[in-house]
């Protein structure tokens, strides 16, 4: 049975390289040809979503996400210092460096937070927030890439 298995994954993936239909991306054809006024539509969806993107509403609201994770972050237990020197760095730096908005003021405060030890449910909450950070991080470096690139003013 082992050998199957080995042998089956290279032979299916083979087949699907080879085989045309698979291999090819094609838009479905409709039986009527679309009007000029859906081209129309099209461009004007496109040129909506551009100006959008150029008004920089998207960064604003990426710099006050970054800003409330800060803000929490740096209010949590960090006895083993695990977040300070890692994640608070970064997310510092690229508050500085790539958003306009003001930066966190009431570190005191947080610092003094953050050598105290932790309870299992505040560790439990951090973890949580810090998965759902993880996610909100990976779609924040789609979009600066995204927008980096330039294909949003094409």
């Amino acid at each position: 049975m082992p050998l199957v298995k080995l042998y089956f994954t290279p032979a299916l993936l083979l087949l699907m390289l080879t085989c045309p239909q698979v291999s090819q991306s094609v838009p479905v054809m409709r039986k009527d040809p679309l009007t000029e006024s859906c081209v129309l539509y099209a461009q004007m969806l496109l040129k909506n979503i551009t100006d959008t993107l150029t008004q920089e509403s998207c960064l604003t609201n990426i710099g006050e996400d970054l800003q409330h994770y800060y803000k929490f972050l740096a209010a949590q237990p960090d006895p083993d210092s695990l977040l300070g020197p890692t994640v608070l760095f970064r997310l510092r730096e690229i508050m500085e460096n790539c958003f306009t908005g003001p930066l966190p003021t009431d570190l005191a405060s947080q610092e003094a937070a953050a050598e105290r030890p932790s309870t299992y449910d505040e560790r439990l909450s951090l973890c949580k927030v810090l998965k759902g950070f993880h996610v909100r991080s990976i779609t924040i470096n789609r979009a600066i890439s995204y927008m980096n690139s330039g294909e949003h003013t094409k």
